[in-house]
Parts: C-alpha cells; sequence; structure tokens
C-alpha cells in the first residue's frame, strides 16, 4: 500500500495532468502547459462580439446580429472550490536536561492555523525495522488517544499569548529504554498527513535506530499524500545540538532543535452561474456565465447535439478570445466585470444545440469541475424550452440530466448479470466441484500442519491426481492463478507518476517484456486520486490519472494484448477519499457515480465518523475505511470491477492493502468480475524475540494464508513471509533459515504455492521510497530462488530495466524451458549457514550462498546460469 482527485476525464483533448491539489470537495484539475489567451477589451463592436445593455455577447455559430428580446430562461448556480496556502514553519526540540520533576522532554509546534494532531509511537532499544509500539502510560500528554495496539494520537495546543503557535510536549526519563519517537503531522481540516521525505520522523533519544533515518540527518522533507501539504527544511536552518551534547552520536542526546517550512492549503468558496435565455427574434439561445473568480478566468467548452453527450465545436465565428483546443474543444477568456467583483460572458448558440459542456480554467495548473459529481459541467439547453417567462427564474428547480452512457453501462450491466445467473445455474454443480477440489487438493497436500480439518489419509494419492495438462486444473475458474506457468512484471515504480505519459511509456516496452519471457504486467492504479501514485482514489469512474488519460489506458492494454500478455489493474477497494464534508467538517461524503454518504465508512474509524458497521479488518487511517458489509457499497464495487473487465480491457486485479477488509468480500468481488489472475497485498509484520527474526514465521504466513482461504481461494497473495526470510538469510548469512522444520519453504510458498505471488522489491519496499529494500548486491541470488521455485514470481520494473536484465532473463529462460510452474515439487537439498541448494521437479537444481555446491548422484546436470553466490543446473537430455 502505498499513499487529487479528478483528472479532468471529459475534457477533450486535454493533455494530461501532471499536478493537481485537492481542494476538500473539488480537485484543482491540472494540465501539461499550454499558451494562455492574451485578453481582449470589449468594445462597442468587436468581431464577433456586440455589447447589449453593457454586457457583451460572444456569439459562437451564429451571424453578427444583436439580440433583440429573451423569451423563456432558466439559472443554475454551481459552487466551486478553490485553494490558497498559508505558509509557517514547524519545529522539532529535545530538551535532555531535566527539568524540575526530573523529566526530559520533546516539544514538536508549528504557527499555521489549523486542528494539528500528532500520530505517534515509539521504538525500544535494540529493536530493529520499521514497526511502532505505544508509549508508556506516564508518556502520554493529557488528551492523547490510543490507536489500535501501535500508535497514540495527541492534539497541539495552542499556546497562550503566543500570536498562534501550536505545541505539544512529551516528557521521558533521561535513562529511557526507548532508542527513539516515531511520529508523523496531521491537519484534521484538510486530513493531511506530513512525513519526512514519504517516511516517518524519528526523534532519536538513546541507543541505535536501524531501520530508519534519525530526523537529525541532512535530509529533505517529503510530504505525504502528494499534494496535500508541504514540508520542508527551513532555508539556512540545520539540525543543531545545543553546546555541551553529543549530537547524534552518543549514547543519549543532549539537545536538539530543527525548523521546517510548512505549507497548508486553504479553500476559498466561489461560484459560476450560468443563465439561458431564448431569444424569441432569432431562435438561438443566449448563454451566459457569471462568476465571482477574481483574475484571468478561461472556459474550455463544447456543445452537443441531440443529448449525445459527444463533445463537438460550433462553428466559426468564435469570440475573439477563443482558441480551437486540438480540434475538440474551445477555450475563451471570461471578460472581467465593469465592478470588478469576478468574470462575465455570454454567447449566442444556434437551437440545434441541446447541451454544452464547460470546465474552469484558472491557470496552466488549475481546472475547476463540478463538485456535486466530479466531471464536467453540462447545461442542457433544451431545459429553456420547458420554461415559462423570465419572471418565474426563481421558481425553478434544476433539472438533472443523466448521463446516457452511465445509463448504457447500467443495461449492459444488469444484461451481464442476467447472462452470469443463468451459465451459473446450467454449470454452478460442476464449476463448483472442480473450484472445491482443486482448493481441498492444494490445502491437504500443502497446508495439512495449519489446516487439521481437511487432513486426509490419501494425501499422497491426491498429489498423484494433480496433471497440469488437464485444462479444468490449468486454467481453473476464478482461481487466481492463471494457467500456473504465469511470471508477472510490476510495470511501475514510485516515480513513474511524474511524466504524465506513463501509459505511452510503458506500451513501448511491451514487446522487450515478451521477448523476455513475461506473461502479466501489473499497471499502476488507474482511478483519479488524491495522492499522484493513485493509491488515495477518489473517483472511480475518472481513469484519467497521473500516469497517463482513459483513452491512452486502454490502447495500453491493447499493445500488452497484442504481444501476448495479460494485465493487471491496481484496484484499491479497502478506502477511498471524499468529495464533500458532513456537518462536522468531516471528510466522509463522496460524489461521483458512486455518491455514498457516511454509511459506507466504518465506524470504528476514529478520524471520519462513518455511519457504517464496524471493519472487518485494520484501517488505514489516512483515508475513510470503506464498509464492504453493505449491500449498496458491494454492488456498486461489483459494477465497477466489471466495467474496468470490459471498458479498459483488464485481466485481472493486483488488490491493495487486503489487511483491511475481510477476504469473503474479495470473493464476492471476484467471482462477479471473472479474473483470469488477482493478488491480495495482504502486509503486516513478521515475528521478532528481542529485536531478531524468529525462524517460525508460521504465525504470519498463517495470517496471509488464512486471508486467502476467505477469498475460497479465488485470488493469491503476495509472499511477504518469503521476502522476509529471504532478507535476514541473505544479510546475515544464516541460509537455514528457507526450510521450514518440516523441511518445505518457510513461507506462504511452502503451504499454499499456488496461491503464492514470491517478489524481493516492489513500489513499496524499493524504488525512491525504500521501506524495505532487499539487501544491496544480493538481488540476483533472491531473484534466483523464486525464478525457480515453485509460487508466481514477480519481478519489479527497475530491476527489469537494469543491469539485473541479463541475468534476470536467463531464470526466466530456464523456468519456461524446464516448464516449472507455482505447483512445482521441491526438494530443499542444503539449509545450511552459507548454502542453501534445492532440486525442483527432479530437472533443475538451485544453489545461493557463498558456500561450494555440486549435484550428486548418476543424473548428468549442466550449469545454466552462474554467478556471485548463485548456480543453476539443468537435467541433461
Amino acid at each position: 500500500m502505498s499513499v487529487g482527485s479528478g483528472c479532468v476525464p471529459a475534457i477533450p483533448g486535454a493533455a494530461p495532468p501532471t499536478r493537481g491539489r485537492l481542494l476538500g470537495g473539488a480537485f484543482l484539475q491540472v494540465a501539461a502547459a499550454r499558451p494562455r489567451a492574451g485578453r481582449c477589451r470589449a468594445t462597442q463592436q468587436h468581431g464577433g462580439r456586440v455589447r447589449l445593455g453593457g454586457r457583451v455577447v460572444a456569439r459562437a455559430g451564429a451571424a453578427e446580429t444583436p439580440v433583440a428580446g429573451a423569451g423563456a430562461a432558466f439559472s443554475e448556480k454551481f459552487p466551486l472550490r478553490r485553494c490558497q496556502t498559508v505558509e509557517g514553519k514547524a519545529w522539532v526540540r529535545v530538551d535532555a536536561e531535566p527539568d524540575g520533576d526530573g523529566k526530559c522532554k520533546v516539544v514538536v509546534g508549528c504557527d499555521v492555523a489549523g486542528k494539528w494532531v500528532l500520530h505517534w509511537g515509539v521504538s525500544y532499544d535494540g529493536e530493529h525495522g520499521s514497526e511502532w509500539d505505544q508509549p508508556p502510560s506516564e508518556m502520554r500528554p493529557p488528551g492523547s488517544v490510543p490507536i489500535k495496539d501501535y500508535a497514540i494520537e495527541t492534539p497541539l495546543e495552542i499556546l497562550p499569548n503566543s500570536e498562534g503557535r501550536y505545541e505539544v510536549q512529551i516528557k521521558f526519563d533521561k535513562d529511557t529504554p526507548i532508542a527513539a519517537i516515531n511520529f508523523v503531522l496531521k491537519e484534521e481540516e484538510t486530513g493531511a498527513w506530513f512525513q519526512h521525505k514519504g517516511r516517518d520522523f524519528r526523534i532519536p533519544l538513546s541507543g541505535s535506530l536501524d531501520g530508519g533515518v534519525p530526523l537529525g540527518a541532512d535530509q529533505d522533507i517529503g510530504v505525504w499524500p502528494g499534494d496535500l501539504g508541504h514540508l520542508k527544511k527551513h532555508e539556512g536552518s540545520n539540525a543543531k545540538p545545543q553546546p555541551g551534547g553529543t549530537g547524534l552520536s552518543g549514547k543519549h542526546i543532549s539537545g536538539f532543535y530543527q525548523e521546517f517550512q510548512i505549507i497548508k492549503s486553504e479553500y476559498t468558496q466561489n461560484f459560476v452561474t450560468v443563465t439561458v435565455k431564448r431569444d424569441n427574434e432569432t431562435h438561438k439561445r443566449l448563454v451566459e456565465f457569471d462568476t465571482d473568480i477574481p483574475g484571468e478566468v478561461v472556459i474550455h467548452w463544447g456543445v452537443c447535439r441531440d443529448n449525445s453527450m459527444t463533445w463537438e465545436i460550433p462553428p466559426e465565428p468564435h469570440p475573439p478570445t477563443t482558441k480551437i483546443f486540438r480540434q475538440k474543444a474551445l477555450q475563451t477568456l471570461l471578460q472581467q466585470k465593469d465592478d470588478g467583483r469576478g468574470n462575465s460572458l455570454s454567447l449566442l448558440l444556434d437551437a440545434e444545440y441541446s447541451g454544452l459542456f464547460f470546465v474552469l480554467k484558472l491557470d496552466e495548473y488549475t481546472w475547476l469541475r463540478n463538485l456535486e459529481n466530479g466531471s464536467d459541467f453540462f447545461i442542457s439547453l433544451t431545459k429553456v424550452e420547458q420554461r415559462g417567462s423570465a419572471q418565474d427564474l426563481d421558481k425553478v428547480e434544476p433539472q438533472k440530466v443523466e448521463d446516457k452512457s452511465s445509463q448504457a453501462d447500467g443495461i449492459i450491466s444488469d444484461i451481464r448479470n442476467l447472462v452470469v445467473g443463468l451459465s451459473s445455474r446450467r454449470g454452478q454443480r460442476a464449476k463448483n466441484k472442480v473450484l472445491q477440489e482443486d482448493i481441498l487438493q492444494e490445502i491437504e497436500r500443502l497446508a495439512a500442519e495449519a489446516y487439521s480439518i481437511f487432513r486426509s489419509p490419501t494425501i499422497g494419492s491426491v498429489e498423484a491426481s494433480v496433471d497440469l495438462d488437464d485444462p479444468l486444473i490449468a486454467k481453473p475458474a476464478c482461481s487466481g492463478t492463471g494457467s500456473g506457468f504465469e511470471i508477472l512484471c510490476q510495470g511501475f515504480n514510485w516515480e513513474s507518476h511524474k511524466s504524465g505519459k506513463w501509459y505511452v511509456e510503458l506500451g513501448t516496452k511491451a514487446k522487450e517484456l515478451s521477448s523476455l519471457g513475461f506473461t502479466i504486467v501489473w499497471s499502476p492504479p488507474p482511478t483519479d486520486s488524491v495522492s499522484p501514485e493513485g493509491y488515495m482514489p477518489r473517483d472511480l469512474y475518472n481513469l484519467n490519472s497521473r500516469y497517463g488519460t482513459m483513452d491512452e489506458l486502454k490502447e495500453l492494454v491493447k499493445i500488452f494484448h497484442e504481444s501476448g500478455i495479460k494485465v493487471l489493474g491496481d484496484a484499491v477497494l479497502n478506502h477511498r477519499c471524499a468529495q464533500f464534508q458532513n456537518n462536522n467538517g468531516v471528510w466522509n461524503i463522496f460524489g461521483g457515480r458512486m455518491n455514498w454518504d457516511d454509511r459506507a465508512v466504518v465506524a470504528d474509524d476514529p478520524h471520519f465518523q462513518g455511519r457504517g458497521n464496524k471493519s472487518s479488518g485494520d484501517n488505514f487511517h489516512a483515508a475513510p475505511n470503506i464498509d464492504h458489509s453493505q449491500e449498496f457499497v458491494r454492488n456498486d464495487l461489483k459494477e465497477w470491477l466489471c466495467w474496468m473487465r470490459k471498458e479498459v480491457g483488464y485481466d485481472g486485479w493486483r488488490l491493495d492493502f487486503v489487511r483491511g477488509f475481510w477476504g469473503g468480500y474479495v470473493k464476492d468481488y471476484l467471482e462477479a468480475s471473472e479474473p483470469y489472475f488477482a493478488v491480495g497485498e495482504y502486509w503486516d509484520s513478521l515475528s521478532y524475540t528481542y529485536g531478531e527474526m524468529d525462524y517460525n514465521q508460521d504465525a504470519h504466513r498463517q495470517r496471509i494464508v488464512d486471508w486467502i482461504n476467505a477469498t475460497n481461494g479465488t485470488a493469491g497473495a503476495f509472499d511477504v513471509t518469503t521476502k522476509g526470510i529471504l532478507h535476514a538469510a541473505l544479510e546475515r548469512s544464516e541460509y537455514w533459515r528457507l526450510s521450514d522444520e518440516k523441511g518445505k519453504p518457510p513461507g506462504v510458498l511452502g503451504w499454499w504455492p499456488s496461491r503464492a505471488v514470491t517478489f524481493i522489491e516492489n513500489h513499496d519496499t524499493g524504488s525512491t521510497q525504500g521501506h524495505w529494500r532487499f539487501p544491496y548486491g544480493m538481488e540476483l541470488q533472491g531473484y534466483a530462488y523464486i525464478l525457480t521455485h515453485p509460487g508466481t514470481p514477480a519481478v519489479f520494473y527497475d530491476h527489469i530495466f537494469s543491469h539485473l536484465q541479463p541475468e534476470i532473463a536467463k531464470f526466466i529462460n530456464i523456468r519456461q524451458r524446464q516448464k516449472i510452474h507455482c505447483r512445482s515439487k521441491i526438494k530443499i537439498l542444503k539449509a545450511e549457514r552459507s548454502l542453501y541448494a534445492a532440486e525442483i521437479d527432479e530437472k533443475l537444481i538451485m544453489k545461493i550462498g557463498s558456500e561450494h555446491f555440486e549435484p550428486s548422484g548418476p543424473q548428468n546436470w549442466i550449469v545454466a546460469a552462474e554467478g556471485q553466490d548463485y548456480k543453476i543446473w539443468e537435467l541433461s537430455s
């Protein structure tokens, strides 16, 4: 999981977004830089405009005739929300000399007005990794609230007579066993979270700080999520140990102070009013725009006929300040009103047009769209024919126009559901029998120790009965394993969104990835998102993202399909960012096609005041956690997944943060969308004792297996257990860890290999985030392991397009040549301090580690690949 919204999905021809800001309920839309239209002063008669009673009328597709008299009229007023920024500073101070109470203290503060909360925990001496613990009760300031069992939230209080300075103090004993305080700063009014270079702040108190960067290190300050706010080092300000202190090098830090610039977004309410009048003499329609937004405002607009909902450009003459945008839309500069309070514009349109679309553009990086549904503004021009006189204007309620494409999607979805229902009735027994037998066979063979209920005295015969040439086994119905021979490539990293053209760039790699042997590519989150990386989704039906447009995404999928590679969509179902606030100012009301209210939010997330049921998993505190127990939520998500399969062409899913909701809901979603392949990200901490990783990680892999079992085997899961054990085995030369007490691989790989998606790195653990980087220089040992073993291996984009590519390609070629698959049999030959060796399907032997090893026995083994601390042999034919 990794941590805005709406990237102008329907603006025809608009360049892909490169920046954006969440504006509470509005998202400031962003497009690539384009030249601004020059401002043209109004005259009595100039070009395509005439002045009528002090108002300039710009006519599109009409002869230059003045508007004589107005007939029936109607008006709609739309709220707008703009972002403004307020700058100030934040600071962190450690007072290590005891006060009158014998306590030292850490002070965190800022001078920007807001509702600030410190989200924090502690690390103890000798601990490794980045997990938090809750501090002891005597260390918690008044007003602190526990968050589950790993963190505390403490509000910052305004200091008396301080002119808006907020602080919180955390007191501790000088000889405390606590090594560090970890925290992130949260502003509750906007929901912004501020971090240190995309990671937690760590304030060293004593001991070592393995697994984290101390705050005093000379690091830039990053922000999460995306554009919600900023923290960066205050110019000219560095970490300054106080005189006489030992800084970061001693057992205790005796004094520390650092300041940062902090930028908070605030929101301004504005409006735009659109009035449509019928001109009785010309039988045209006069459209008037009026907004209170100051400065330059450009309207990006087009018209449609017969309610087709398809943008088109009216014929010339166009208003003088108009530019044609990619032959798909017009951009017209609004005129400043005489009183200087905003802008206005009037257009004359022919009666043949039934509707008008528009979006407001404030600058090169800022677009404003409809707050109600997150899409472009739409005005039905035919409503004016249904109205009375202009005097009845105030009595008329605006009429909502339903998008016909949405109606069509709904009808198609209903038809599809009927067909699926009929098909399932005809083949339900056979389908369920195949699926059940497939699941039971694997559980009996690979997880008998954990699932004693499925133990059988005929396990051996069950193993013998599995035939991968059987089409029902090779391609099981919704089993999450694909063909069993899949090799997956993660097709992006943490920085991929920055170009704004990632779909286009990735498409150029399709043939190369196919030639390397990949069968599936995992593409980034496709939806409108608060964070640029896509993991804070808002409008799920808006598929214009920082990675590119919806059309570019569809073209990408088509290109990969033509290259013989299937495509996974990254589906974030656990949480969703809201467009609107409730009466308490909490962001928990959603817009767009999925216009949920706070019943869609779980009740036990303290941040978002949901009225749903309690969560069926762990909460993700940065966004409203969705209550999947609600039938309307499940139905909407099923429809969305089916729409994505049909509209985009996705072949399956990578499911984000599945620890947050019950696997049974995943089962429903996958049975509805019928993916070829699906994998969930079930990520939690491995087992440690006194800072040392435990040899037995059964409890960790059991939790992952439990989740897979809850999905009824319809999805696989990333084998986080195997990744963690590989870290310890390679870093510490403890290769004995790669065999469990039963002589099986110690991860999910050893219990349920057909559902284990093995990996050594991804966008969270590696890339520029580097949360849990694989041991440097040992990547090829890791790939030699996962690409020769059962399970479904996944290769990270940064690795395949690096100096590692030749060897990774060689491993893939060996795997495919020897037909190693997700259920291949493995026999561990050696698992010692500096050596691990295994035989796979009796036709391949591999070893990793520094010790010497050669295969023994009468067979003739030939070296297929060899490098630093790894070697692979194939059986000679």
